[in-house]
């Protein structure tokens, strides 16, 4: 039986009353977006009751509990089932209210605001009016004491964040009228449970769609509910210390992977009711303190994995370092087992970081030859449950990965791909160029170079000068084509190292870069520097030379595994099964794409059907000579082409804007994912440059003043309409303009990328898939706005792409006002639905 009834803060907190958080709950958890919608809320409230003083705004419920062990007199408490995160919130914001007119208008207000709603001033046993969880106390008891230590954690962040906002001058003008709009305005709907029911059930049916809590969450709930007699020692004894290790994803996580080594196929949206159902076999409380034990065992494992430098042990914290920095979570499960076997006497620190080893090489080598993805989840999370456990856990690691097709890249297979396969379209940016530093450290150099700033650089140039050309001309054979010869080079491993000095080489002659690349120091630059020209010859010559050094660092399988270096004749498919409707892409792209020729491209799309095989052209655009429908068909492919929306002029030639090029055909085919936008935290002093100063500073350093300066102003733009500003994690700092950030109730979206060394990135493919862009008509409208842009041209074709613009546009102050008003309407059209939302609110 429960009784509901709308009420006040007022009437919550007036009188002597107590309202005690759970152990189960989780901690205060609300971050500057939640807090600053409540702050408009209670500044609008304001606003609106100084009109009508009975204006009230309802900001949801509170479940309660009263205690079994209330009596006729004295202190009501209350257990706070339901809506601890509000009332913790909202007794904060009394405490900086408290403080606020404390210091500007008298201590008066101290005894005030304390006794009323905040302190239960005759009863010191049960002197708060509201006692948080037990992580929590201690900062917010801090908040209601006034002392030094009020601004730790996340309790210390929501009443700085209160107290920044009521020393605005307009807060501070009328902060008698927000303490009414708090105390009176604000209503709640208050639900109290009977004092017999179960407030755990109560709890887990309120939650039990994972929407409002975490696994994790619900799982703390079970426990303690199995718990009736030694919850408080076992929370104090195991949990809070498991709780201070880990945060709430990453106890999640844990929970995750202690059931992913028994069953790799468990999703983590499925650890609640899997843990639960495994714990419901469990009958005694030993068993259930037995299990939390455990878990906290677990957790300073995974702290480990999580935080590297925790490990004491140099080899294994090398490992450990290398696959965190990989930025894979499904490596997690073998990583914990091994350290658990380890812990448990099982295996040595030498057994692990040899394992752990062989996960490295075999991460490595996929993406070596392009399969960095192909059931890799699968292959990682089955190790724990299928490896032999007769074997040494090194030894039965390398045994699990060599057996099947699980693609670990034999010396056969790495010599044919580091030589033929486009390395720069394969896998994360962040992992293309890790694999490269890795390269740089085997070299065991004694002067260790600083690696994290540097860039990769193509030493043959992505876009050739005249000089370029003819240096590759110098080497064709008869029936070879320059442009498909570079697109065959350019991206493979031979022709990349890494520089800080990608600026100064650019499109530079060879001779120039020469002189640049000696300056660095780095081993790797070392054979392109004792060159005297820079051809395919050269570039194949290094590729072979890296790849032995690869083979020697990396260890491949184990002798039964057989050669996989077949041509991936299968992504050629892909590609070619999502070439839009109006494009069209040459025979030396799709040859680069798979590692081969084009000629063997050609013979197989004239003797095997696929699809689309009329949407591959010559390199000029033009038909090739012996095409012929592999399925018998008679009509003209131009015609067909023409039809489909592709633009040919009156020499027959297609028009280049509407080419899906190499780098589009690996967005295609997910060879190469994007990295993402994500917050990054702030950095304290002495810890090193913000990836803003670092993205202004390679902007300045990669593109001429008036570029500079109009695209900082572009950002600025940006950020006085609304936006905000993300930045990526790779060796060149993307700019991601924000419209909506992750945690908006529609989610994420931005409209472009912005990268230093000179392009601006649509991101058709991503607002595919957030709304309202994920309307075409809406993605096409933006498209057409920017086409009328000078020196903007994208095709219609690249509406499910990344297609970019140079950011050299932006030189003319036209075109630059221009784009900002373009970005302003994208920011407008995301921003709509909030605001018919505010309409149908008033």
């Amino acid at each position: 039986m429960v009784a509901a009834a709308e009420t006040t803060l007022q009437g919550l907190l007036e009188g002597t009353k107590q309202y005690q958080v759970p152990l189960y709950q989780r901690t205060y958890s609300w971050q500057d977006h939640q807090l600053e919608r409540l702050w408009e809320d209670i500044v609008r409230l304001a606003e609106d009751r100084a009109e009508n003083p009975k204006t009230t705004h309802f900001i949801g419920s509170l479940v309660l509990a009263p205690s079994p062990d209330n009596g006729p007199a004295g202190v009501v408490e209350f257990l706070v089932v339901d809506g601890q995160q509000r009332l913790t919130t909202l007794s904060i914001l009394l405490c900086a209210i408290r403080d606020h007119r404390v210091a500007t208008e008298g201590d008066e207000h101290r005894d005030r605001i304390n006794d009323q709603y905040l302190i239960n001033k005759w009863t010191s046993a049960r002197r708060l009016k509201l006692v948080p969880t037990q992580a929590d106390l201690d900062a917010y008891l801090a908040c209601v004491d006034s002392s030094a230590q009020a601004g730790a954690g996340p309790v210390g962040a929501a009443y700085q964040f209160f107290r920044d906002h009521l020393k605005e001058p307009p807060a501070a003008a009328n902060v008698q009228r927000l303490e009414e709009a708090v105390i009176f305005g604000l209503a709640v709907v208050s639900v109290v449970a009977h004092a017999d029911d179960n407030v755990y059930r109560i709890f887990e049916s309120l939650n039990n769609t994972g929407l409002m809590l975490t696994q994790a969450d619900l799982l703390r709930n079970y426990l303690f509910m199995r718990l009736p007699n030694r919850s408080k020692a076992v929370y104090d004894a195991h949990w809070l210390p498991l709780q201070k290790r880990l945060n709430s994803t990453e106890m999640e996580t844990l929970f995750w992977l202690d059931l992913v080594h028994r069953d790799p196929r468990i999703t983590q949206g499925d650890t609640y009711a899997r843990q639960q159902a495994r714990l419901d076999r469990l009958d005694t409380e030993d068993e259930i303190e037995a299990e939390v034990r455990r878990f906290g065992r677990l957790g300073a494992l995974l702290e480990v994995i999580l935080h590297p430098e925790k490990e004491q042990d140099p080899e294994v914290r090398l490992r450990l370092e290398r696959l965190h920095a990989w930025g894979t979570t499904t490596v997690y499960p073998v990583l914990l087992h091994l350290l658990d076997r380890r812990s448990l006497g099982t295996a040595t620190s030498a057994q692990v970081a040899s394992a752990m080893r062989y996960v490295e090489s075999f991460l490595v080598r996929r993406l070596l030859i392009g399969r960095a993805t192909a059931n890799i989840n699968r292959n990682l999370l089955s190790i724990v449950t299928e490896m032999d456990r007769e074997l040494p856990v090194d030894q039965a690691v390398h045994a699990y990965l060599s057996a099947g097709r699980k693609y670990y890249a034999t010396d056969a297979d790495v010599r044919h791909a580091v030589r033929s396969l486009p390395f720069y379209t394969n896998g994360r940016a962040s992992q293309r160029t890790l694999v490269l530093r890795w390269l740089e450290e085997s070299y065991g150099s004694k002067e260790p170079i600083s690696l994290a700033k540097l860039t990769i650089e193509h030493v043959l140039p992505q876009n050739m000068s005249p000089e370029w050309q003819r240096m590759l001309a110098a080497d064709l054979a008869s029936h070879e084509n320059v442009a498909e010869v570079h697109d065959s080079l350019k991206h493979t491993l031979g022709n990349l190292t890494l520089t800080g000095y990608n600026v100064e080489l650019g499109n530079s002659p060879f001779a120039v870069k020469r002189v640049q690349l000696a300056k660095s120091g780095l081993r790797l630059t070392q054979d392109i520097v004792t060159r005297e020209r820079w051809g395919r010859t050269e570039i194949q010559a290094r590729a072979d030379a890296l790849a032995e050094r690869i083979i020697a660092h990396w260890p491949g399988p184990t002798g039964h595994t057989v050669d996989q270096s077949e041509v991936r004749w299968d992504l050629m498919e892909k590609a070619l099964a999502t070439l839009p409707v109006g494009s069209w892409t040459t025979y030396g792209d799709l040859a680069a794409l798979i590692g081969t020729a084009p000629q063997p491209v050609g013979n197989r799309l004239r003797s095997v059907p696929v699809p689309n095989a009329h949407r591959v052209l010559q390199v000029e655009g033009t038909m090739a000579p012996g095409f012929r429908w592999p399925d018998g068909r008679t009509e003209d492919p131009v015609a067909v082409l023409t039809a489909e929306g592709v633009l040919f002029d009156q020499q027959g030639r297609a028009d280049q804007t509407q080419r899906i090029d190499l780098d589009e055909l690996a967005q295609l085919t997910g060879l190469a994912p994007d990295e993402l936008p994500r917050r990054l935290p702030r950095p304290r002093p002495g810890e090193g440059q913000s990836r803003a100063d670092r993205f202004a500073e390679q902007l300045k350093v990669l593109q001429r003043a008036p570029v500079a300066e109009a695209t900082l102003m572009l950002l600025d733009q940006w950020t006085e309409i609304g936006g905000t500003l993300l930045y990526g994690g790779a060796a060149e700092t993307s700019c991601f303009l924000m419209a909506r950030e992750r945690g908006h109730r529609d989610g994420d979206i931005w409209p472009v990328t912005v990268y230093p060394s000179g392009k601006v990135e649509v991101v058709f493919q991503h607002l595919a898939n957030r709304a309202p862009f994920d309307d075409v008509t809406l993605r096409e409208q933006f498209r057409q706005r920017l086409n009328q842009l000078p020196g903007v041209n994208i095709a219609a074709a690249k509406l499910a792409l990344r297609p970019g613009f140079p950011l050299t546009v932006l030189a003319d102050g036209k075109t630059a006002a221009s784009l900002m008003e373009h970005l302003q309407w994208f920011y407008e059209q995301v921003h709509v639905s909030e605001e018919t939302d505010e309409t149908l609110t008033v």
